[in-house]
């Protein structure tokens, strides 16, 4: 492979998507294309983001969990009310499963005596075993590639899944190790602590933030390696 390209947290914006890999003029057969998670949640179209994730697997991409898909899974595959709420009213599950086609009167429950929706959709349980069997963390000589980062003190290989997918300032601030980490997850505006700036941020501490916050109003990024050239596509 002669480029490795790193993109995360999509959140259904599947414009931007396309764009962007048609910008870094992707080609499956000479590019290793590497996605960190949050394909789902808050943008227009995760379904589709989905599906054209599944053939980029299916090509050859590397495809990590996020958190957004974490929450997904326990929103769908459970019966508990809590999970329910954390995704689909406060991190834009409702705007996914609007993607499938359901409504919001599809999505009412009874706030005395919780039971979830009934959700019949062939498409929704086959993007929902995909994202069940998705990887962690890709570690290789020289990097490790994951949604959110590392435990600081903790080998990658034995950390605990959640924390791949959730931590933030004890990573940002603590990670020490020798292998660059590349993770999204964070917004790099609150890494550069300054309001609008989307840019990739290269931490003196070996990370890597790309998540642009394309779903807030920024943009979507994508890192090449080894070269470390950045691309973006922005809204228009």
């Amino acid at each position: 492979m002669q480029r490795t390209l790193i993109i995360s947290d999509i959140h259904g914006d599947i414009n931007k998507f396309e764009q962007l890999l048609e910008s870094v003029n992707y080609d499956s057969k000479n590019d290793q294309l590497i996605l960190l998670g949050d394909y789902v949640d808050r943008g227009p179209n995760a379904k589709a983001v989905i599906d054209k994730v599944i053939k980029l697997k299916e090509r050859g991409a590397r495809v990590l969990k996020g958190n957004h898909e974490d929450m997904m899974i326990k929103a769908l595959t459970s019966d508990e009310e809590k999970f329910w709420n954390h995704w689909v009213v406060r991190n834009g599950g409702d705007k996914t499963l609007s993607s499938y086609g359901f409504s919001e009167k599809d999505l009412l429950v009874d706030e005395e005596a919780f039971q979830k929706p009934s959700l019949e959709s062939d498409e929704l349980k086959r993007h929902l075993k995909f994202i069940q069997d998705l990887e962690h963390y890709i570690e290789t000589d020289d990097y490790i590639f994951v949604h959110a980062g590392v435990e600081p003190e903790v080998p990658v290989c034995e950390s605990d899944p959640y924390k791949l997918i959730w931590i933030r300032d004890e990573f940002h601030k603590g990670y020490k190790g020798v292998k660059i980490v590349v993770f999204g997850h964070t917004p790099t505006s609150l890494l550069y602590k300054e309001q609008g700036k989307c840019d990739v941020f290269f931490g003196v501490n070996r990370i890597i933030g790309i998540d642009g916050g394309a779903v807030y109003g920024g943009q979507l990024n994508c890192l090449e390696l080894p070269s470390q050239k950045v691309y973006s596509v922005k809204d228009l």
